[in-house]
């Protein structure tokens, strides 16, 4: 019995296969094979085409049934992990009519900003416990006010998760987690924010219906099957944002629990039982995965635009001689606080940590006569990393308590620099475990038909593959480095 995940992402659509009863993944492929092309027609906008996806999804689907060898009939269930806070608009037939606006693209911020003064910053915060930033339905607002010839056309919109669920299954839903990364979701009345849609002028009939995030959400039709190469009639039974779902994949279901991620971009997520939010709205809270109108599970969300793309940044245009490993080896031959260099990594978009300011990344402190490329390597690092605490002190103010933090074996936290700085900065032990989003995936499908009882069975297996703990005997170090580059830091705000 196999259960098969999907993880839309940004960079690439990653496809797993994993066996329900051992929990281990037995078959992965992902497309494409270099990084997805993100258009960017202005400065601030990022769109790619849904359709993209959907051709990557197949061929990560052709290579893992070629590659297991695992019988159609076999697959039970299937769970979608997805970007969040993208608008994919549709019409009646549901054809794309446009290319959705993506996570870092920053057109709407002004709009955003702007319901936010005029509704007022209380009714927001105790309602969507969030500003209406530069998320979904702000997004949407930009469309209606600058292109209006497609607004008049849009049936529904979507989340890029709920585009791929539509294409696999005929229906048009999303869940109520997926409604309140968009900014939709009043927690005060657990309800649509019809407020918020008033205001912008968005009839609520163009949100997707609510479905479970672990259920019923549809099944395979025969096109897709067709498609795909999967039975008809196989469920879809999970779906949830990227970061959410890497929670789940890492079992990070209850207060106090604490996930992270360093990919494109880089994510604190931290579970609360409590309805909270930033004032600023800094970092941001949504429905978890197991949030319902009678449990309250909600994740706080930080994220940092400019992490694991400043690292590729570096290495196509300083270093494209060395591989990732090389570049972690030289940059370690630096010392802590790389001889005073200083970067601050803030160059793909707005970032909401500053309040939805675009500030770029910048270099600080170059000295010609004493600063090389490995400095501009560790000071990348290091800048990545303080910015991940610089947020977690604002987490911390909510009541997060950051002692342990759990993450997936990729991307930076392949890094023994990125994890021991993180560590020692922060002051908090990581773990990082053999899973990724597309395993998650799989493994919330399985959640979503009852084959596992609980989250614990579900995650039964996952396996710790190293234990981090902070460099006591270079804490003062770190921290001298950390509060230059924080001085530094609000000095440019």
């Amino acid at each position: 019995m196999y259960l098969l995940g999907y993880d839309i992402g940004s960079s690439s659509v990653k496809a797993s296969l994993v066996d329900a009863f051992t929990g281990q993944c037995v078959a992965s492929a992902f497309y494409p094979k270099h990084e997805a092309e993100i258009m960017a027609l202005h400065a601030g906008w990022a769109e790619q085409h849904p359709e993209m996806w959907w051709e990557n999804l197949k061929l990560a689907t052709a290579d893992i049934l070629s590659a297991s060898r695992v019988q159609k009939d076999d697959i039970k269930a299937i769970g979608i992990s997805y970007q969040m806070h993208g608008l994919v608009c549709v019409d009646k037939n549901q054809q794309v009519l446009r290319p959705a606006i993506i996570w870092c693209d920053s057109r709407a911020v002004d709009t955003g900003n702007k319901a936010f003064l005029e509704l007022g910053a209380d009714l927001c915060l105790s309602h969507l416990l969030n500003s209406p930033g530069n998320f979904t339905a702000s997004k949407l607002a930009w469309v209606k006010r600058n292109e209006p010839q497609i607004f008049e056309k849009i049936d529904k919109i979507m989340l890029p998760g709920d585009y791929i669920a539509m294409k696999m299954t005929g229906n048009v839903c999303t869940t109520i987690s997926g409604i309140s990364e968009g900014v939709m979701w009043d927690f005060k009345n657990n309800e649509l924010a019809d407020f918020l849609l008033d205001y912008y002028g968005i009839d609520s009939s163009m949100i997707a219906d609510i479905v479970p995030t672990f259920g019923d959400q549809g099944t395979i039709t025969k096109i897709a099957a067709q498609e795909l190469g999967l039975k008809e009639g196989t469920p879809v039974s999970y779906r949830a944002g990227d970061q959410p779902n890497n929670a789940l994949s890492l079992n990070v279901f209850n207060p106090g629990e604490i996930a992270a991620t360093a990919g494109t971009s880089g994510v604190v997520y931290g579970v609360t039982g409590k309805i909270n939010y930033d004032p600023k709205s800094r970092v941001n809270t949504f429905a978890h995965v197991n949030h319902t109108h009678q449990l309250n599970r909600l994740g706080v969300l930080l994220c940092i635009n400019g992490t694991g793309i400043l690292n590729s940044w570096m290495h196509h245009h300083l270093t494209p001689d060395l591989d990732y490993p090389d570049m972690d080896r030289v940059a370690s031959s630096v010392p802590i606080g790389s001889d005073g260099l200083v970067v601050m990594p803030f160059g793909n978009g707005a970032e909401r940590v500053l309040q939805n300011k675009e500030i770029g990344c910048s270099i600080h402190g170059l000295n010609f006569n004493k600063h090389e490329a490995k400095h501009i390597l560790r000071a990348s690092q290091e800048g990545i990393v303080f910015s991940f605490c610089y947020g977690m002190d604002i987490m911390k103010q909510m009541g997060l308590d950051i002692q342990h933090i759990h993450a997936g074996r990729a991307n930076m936290f392949k890094s023994a620099l990125f994890c021991d700085t993180l560590a020692t900065v922060s002051g908090a032990m990581i773990d990082v475990y053999k899973t990724d989003g597309a395993d998650g995936a799989a493994k919330g499908a399985g959640m979503g038909i009852g084959i596992y009882q609980n989250h614990d069975q579900a995650f039964a297996t996952l396996e710790c593959i190293a234990h981090i703990e902070p460099l006591t005997a270079q804490k003062d170090e770190y921290q001298a480095a950390y509060l230059r580059w924080k001085n530094l830091l609000e000095k440019e705000l």
